[in-house]
């Protein structure tokens, strides 16, 4: 019976041409606008590493001065120098990664290619099996080199192939600001967007081509770049030193399990107050301890006005239903007499019902296909902004999968209750008029 309430939508849409254009459209209209801000709010607030997200924690301290403290406040979204390679010495999580982020100037020494900049990672040895990047050649380095200040780095696809051809370039060199740094490992494609390890400075833009030893990056004096803020009642000359009131640094946690969080926090504050005591800190242990999706959500990756244009997107495919449900009433109810006739010949309440709903779903294909369109245009326009994340927006096959089940849905939605009245048609009275 579907195929033959199939083609019978089908010749219907030919008898109403107008009236089922419309009701098209305005399915076509509120999908288009849905799906498009739907998909740049998944873009952005998806979760970068499902595997393991709840394992992986962003721990802040509070070094601030007393002036100014208000209880129960945000404490610094970074860590000062001190701290970040005292919590690394001490070991208390199975592993951590301290990191900021920079750049410098590559020598291709080829006579084709120029020097030209890059960007950079500074961070420490358990970075690669935390976030787990995947390897095309070699691999990271070792707590030895960190300890050790090793010259060694770990360079991307897209920078081997471009100062190597593509072949495997471990134990070969790169020089970077005029400094030899040996190759350990070239990663495979990989660039999380947004950057989660790393959401304080550019979230979307900005992939590092090289990483290296945070202590090589000290001793080298390498350039760096994202916030810092100094809180010192005095003059800071060197913002970098070790001992140097500034949170600059990034630092990441792994635990064998959600479950564990309490206890590491309970140890940051114990660290907190003895730091109090030693007289470095002057606030009372204020830290916080927050997992991927915790930290993304209180960092607002999702920018407040995709929420919005999400919201509204939504409310303007409601009103969209709300048009179509008075559009298919009024064509359901000019078909009375034909109701009429069917249910005169057997017909039953049922099957006049699924009639409709069938017709109803086949205006929500039509509108799904057309609202697709729209969508694709919408990430177009989404593309052509300034937006760091813009270049984000394309959907991907499930969206695409979404957007015709979105379609046929609320067409069936909106065609629930024109197909509940048309079936109230009483065969009698119609035949009677006739």
């Amino acid at each position: 019976m579907f195929s033959y309430y199939f083609k019978l939508a089908v010749r219907s849409f030919g008898r109403n041409k107008v009236l089922t254009a419309l009701m098209v459209l305005a399915i076509a209209l509120g999908i288009g606008a849905s799906m498009t801000t739907l998909t740049v709010f998944k873009v952005l607030s998806g979760n970068p590493i499902p595997h393991k997200s709840e394992k992986l924690f962003y721990v802040q301290l509070d070094p601030g001065m007393r002036e100014g403290y208000k209880a129960g406040e945000e404490p610094e979204t970074q860590m000062t120098r001190f701290d970040a390679e005292e919590l690394l010495r001490q070991k208390k999580a199975p592993r951590q990664a301290m990191m900021t982020g920079g750049g410098g100037i590559v020598d291709p020494r080829v006579d084709a290619l120029k020097p030209f900049s890059i960007q950079m990672r500074y961070t420490s040895a358990d970075f690669f099996p935390m976030f787990e990047p995947p390897f095309l050649y070699g691999q990271g380095w070792s707590a030895r080199e960190d300890e050790g200040r090793g010259r060694v780095a770990v360079i991307t696809k897209v920078l081997n192939e471009k100062l190597f051809k593509g072949e495997n370039s471990v134990g070969k060199d790169v020089l970077v600001e005029g400094h030899a740094l040996r190759i350990v490992g070239v990663l495979d494609e990989w660039a999380p967007k947004p950057k989660f390890y790393d959401i304080t400075t550019d979230r979307y833009d900005g992939d590092e081509d090289v990483i290296l030893p945070f202590s090589t990056f000290i001793d080298l004096k390498l350039d760096r770049n994202g916030n810092m803020n100094c809180f010192g009642r005095e003059i800071v000359s060197d913002a970098q030193a070790l001992n140097v009131p500034c949170a600059w640094i990034q630092y990441w946690v792994e635990l064998e399990s959600p479950g564990k969080a309490g206890d590491f926090k309970a140890y940051l504050d114990n660290y907190s107050e003895q730091q109090r005591a030693a007289g470095r800190f002057e606030r009372p242990a204020n830290t916080r301890l927050r997992d991927v999706m915790e930290w993304m959500e209180f960092s607002n990756v999702v920018p407040g006005d995709v929420r919005l244009q999400m919201w509204l997107a939504f409310g303007f495919l409601l009103v969209c239903l709300v048009n179509t449900i008075g559009l298919l009433l009024a064509k359901f109810l000019r078909r009375s007499g034909e109701i009429g006739v069917r249910r005169a010949l057997g017909a039953s309440r049922r099957e006049i019902f699924k009639q409709c709903l069938v017709e109803a779903g086949t205006i929500g294909l039509a509108g799904g296909l057309l609202g697709l369109v729209f969508a694709l245009l919408g990430l177009w326009a989404v593309r052509q902004r300034p937006a760091s994340y813009a270049e984000l927006a394309h959907l991907d096959g499930s969206m695409l999968l979404l957007t015709f089940v979105m379609a046929i849905v609320a067409s069936l939605l909106a065609g629930a209750l024109p197909a509940w009245r048309a079936m109230q048609v009483a065969p009698a009275l119609q035949l009677k008029s006739q």
